[in-house]
């Protein structure tokens, strides 16, 4: 349970990170799309996720060299950062490109439908330890 409930508290800031960058994307001198945007802006927030995950949520599966956080950070990247991805990225073409909803409560449901997947997704792919091995 204390995962769980670590994971949502990065969760939080991720989210806070992911919709800082979103605005900026969005409404810069230089504005991208809310598509691009949303894809630049998850990823950012997957990466400081995965570190505050690493450092605290699953600090008691401590990586035993650089190698295996490396294939940590991919396999996070490859289950929660796709996830995240496509996950946002369809959900905001729906819910702003066909229903025309404001970005920031778009954004707001799109990440809630990720998370507990990506919860699964990090405690049993990415930071899963084989107490085995």
């Amino acid at each position: 349970m204390i995962h769980f409930i670590r994971f949502n508290v990065v969760g939080v800031f991720g989210f806070a990170l992911q919709s800082g960058a979103l605005f900026v994307l969005t409404h810069g001198a230089h504005p991208f799309g809310y598509l691009v945007a949303t894809a630049a802006a998850v990823e950012l927030a997957v990466l400081n996720n995965f570190v505050w995950h690493q450092r605290w949520t699953w600090r008691d599966r401590p990586s035993a060299a650089t190698g295996e956080t490396l294939r940590r950070l991919a396999k996070f990247n490859l289950t929660n950062g796709a996830v995240s991805i496509a996950g946002n990225l369809v959900f905001m073409s729906i819910l702003v490109g066909r229903l025309g909803l404001p970005i920031a409560g778009a954004n707001v449901a799109s990440v809630a439908a990720c998370s507990i997947c990506n919860f699964f997704l990090a405690d049993r792919i990415a930071f899963y330890v084989d107490k085995e091995a």
